[in-house]
């Protein structure tokens, strides 16, 4: 059993950093469950199976070669999460003398890994949409077009199974001469501020509990239509590969202003996800928002992803939205659907990968809930009906460029007489 797990967490540790190759094993058609698994392990030359021809699943694998596949871990380590590192650090405990066998001491591999772990991004961005008739409705040009952004995270390795995460960043920061225009595309306080400061305890391989701080609340786990900014709360989530429960209690603390402003605002949330094979996902989702005189009541999502192949990728996401009709002014419930098709797969990790995509938005008016997770503006999440384009292209290792479009964007509500003017986005991301 010690070596079928060492091998299936090294396999974790290493499938989420190589990319998709040819097959080299006779035994391990295409249809199998474990066929991107094994392929990215010997692309990556974790693994040579028998005669370099044969991977043989079934058979139990010696101590020397699970400490093998260990050092091959090694390579990674850079590319790694707090928990994948702390995967390899029990791995080194156990197969300490094989390794060292190999020429590798445990104490190189505890140097290399350390107990904290540096990691950031800067980007930046370029974004136009000209003005409307309409004050309301403004758009981003000249100089307030043009921003750049960098985060830095500290990832530390506590034990075995616990992990915490500081994380600071400089919002976007504009070239206009204003510091309350420099705030203009998020409404967060421009210059640096602490954006993570969480620790997660993993109870058992199913049960996660994280508490404090992090810079991104998504549920749904699709499109991503929600909140991308600092969110102070405690989350308890359970996933055993067939069906994930999450479940928390947080308020916002920054992101983006206007009319369903969520500054200040509570919420409890849950969610429930199945795991539909290995190629589709389907879940459903709840908010209960109070405090801060918050026109929204609650929020009920439901949304589903599947892979279609190897290379194309869907997704549908659908919210309904309930409003306190005393601060809202109205009380009618807004609904919100978006789908996403995706062709590829850009990694940062893989030199000229790339993808493409095109979307669809149908938002009722009152429906802007969070909005800082997507990359489109504010007009362009309410009361519009709007097509959207995209590519991703990864120019080398750790640079990625960015491309979006809307086109066809309509208002819809017929006693607005404009429509919203579409939107251009441009952004170059480095990460390390």
């Amino acid at each position: 059993m010690r070596k079928k797990l060492a091998f299936l967490t090294t396999t974790m540790v290493i499938s989420t950093t190589c990319g998709l190759a040819a097959n080299p094993f006779t035994d391990v058609p295409t249809d199998s469950w474990a066929y991107q698994s094994v392929v990215k392990l010997a692309d990556a030359g974790v693994i040579q199976g028998v005669d370099g021809t044969y991977f043989q699943g079934n058979r139990n694998i010696t101590r020397y070669e699970a400490a093998e596949m260990t050092a091959k871990a090694m390579v990674h380590m850079d590319s790694a999460s707090v928990e994948q590192r702390a995967v390899i650090n029990k791995l080194a405990d156990e197969y300490a003398d094989e390794l060292h066998m190999l020429g590798i001491r445990v104490s190189n591999l505890e140097q290399k890994v350390g107990n904290v772990n540096i990691t950031g991004d800067i980007r930046f961005r370029y974004i136009n949409q000209n003005n409307t008739t309409s004050t309301s409705n403004d758009g981003v040009t000249g100089d307030a077009s043009w921003s750049y952004r960098a985060r830095l995270r500290a990832n530390v390795t506590i034990n075995d199974t616990t992990s915490a995460l500081v994380g600071f960043s400089t919002n976007n920061q504009t070239f206009i001469n204003s510091t309350a225009a420099a705030a203009e595309d998020t409404g967060a306080s421009p210059g640096i501020y602490n954006d993570d400061a969480y620790v997660q305890h993993n109870f058992s391989k199913n049960l996660t509990i994280k508490a404090g701080r992090w810079d991104e609340y998504i549920l749904g786990n699709a499109y991503g239509y929600q909140y991308g900014d600092v969110f102070d709360g405690a989350q308890a989530e359970y996933d055993n590969g067939k069906i994930a429960l999450t479940a928390g209690y947080g308020t916002f603390k920054e992101g983006a202003t206007g009319e369903n402003d969520l500054l200040g605002v509570s919420t409890g949330y849950g969610e429930i996800e199945g795991y539909l094979g290995n190629k589709a996902k389907v879940g459903i989702y709840y908010n209960s928002f109070h405090g801060n005189n918050s026109p929204l009541k609650s929020l009920l999502g439901a949304y589903g992803k599947m892979d279609m192949g190897s290379k194309w990728h869907a997704l549908v996401d659908f919210q309904d939205i309930t409003h306190d009709a005393a601060t809202a002014g109205t009380s009618d419930n807004s609904r919100v659907w978006a789908g996403m098709l995706t062709y590829g797969a850009s990694s940062f990790s893989k030199p000229h990968s790339w993808d493409a995509w095109i979307e669809y938005v149908n938002a009722d008016a009152h429906s802007l809930y969070g909005s800082t997770d997507t990359w489109r503006n504010n007009n362009l999440l309410d009361n519009v009906a709007s097509w959207g384009i995209g590519f991703d292209y990864t120019l080398m290792n750790n640079t990625k460029l960015q491309f979006f479009q809307t086109f066809g964007s309509k208002a819809k509500n017929s006693s607005i007489s404009y429509d919203p003017k579409e939107e251009t986005r441009v952004e170059v991301m480095f990460v390390f």
